[in-house]
């Protein structure tokens, strides 16, 4: 029966698959003579020294040359330079006085009343309330004035569904 050792030479090496490369093997130059951080024909340059840039600025690049020649950006010769303005962002300001959003309600009506307007009142809740804090008045008007009827109609149909079952349990117990 054979082993994967080499049988008689002693050397544990001989396996090919345990064996390591040694780069003097593949090449005509002493051992000494290899370089191993020499990975490639170029000189070795120092890595550019680390610059600090603050939050929010650019990096700059004072080493990198200006192209010269016919390639050049700029005005052709007897045009007028045009300066570009930066563009301005307008932010809406959340409503002085925001209109109700009847959050409160939509969670009772949801929780007590009727489940699927209830649900729907929320929705037209959370509306009202992002249309108040985006400053958009006429959105979070309407979104308010449907809430509320939401809200008035799931609770009156939450109201007559209770009575109704009060209703009927009375009359099932004084039957018996």
């Amino acid at each position: 029966m054979r082993c994967c050792r080499s049988q008689g030479k002693g050397n544990y090496n001989q396996n090919p698959i345990n064996r390591r490369m040694d780069p003097s093997q593949f090449s005509n130059q002493p051992p000494e003579a290899y370089n191993l951080s020499e990975k490639s024909g170029l000189p070795a340059a120092a890595p550019p020294a680390y610059q600090h840039n603050p939050a929010g600025y650019p990096p700059s690049f004072p080493n990198q040359p200006v192209p010269q020649g016919p390639y050049t950006q700029g005005p052709y010769p007897g045009q007028p330079v045009v300066t570009v303005q930066p563009a301005v962002f307008v932010t809406a300001a959340p409503l002085a006085d925001p209109v109700p959003d009847y959050l409160g309600y939509s969670i009772f009506t949801m929780l007590c009343c009727c489940l699927p307007l209830g649900i729907a009142a929320l929705i037209y809740s959370i509306s009202t309330r992002d249309a108040n804090y985006s400053g958009q008045r006429e959105l979070a008007e309407k979104n308010s004035k449907m809430a509320r009827t939401l809200n008035h109609i799931g609770l009156g149909i939450g109201l007559v569904v209770i009575v109704l079952v009060i209703i009927s349990q009375i009359v099932i117990w004084s039957t018996r």
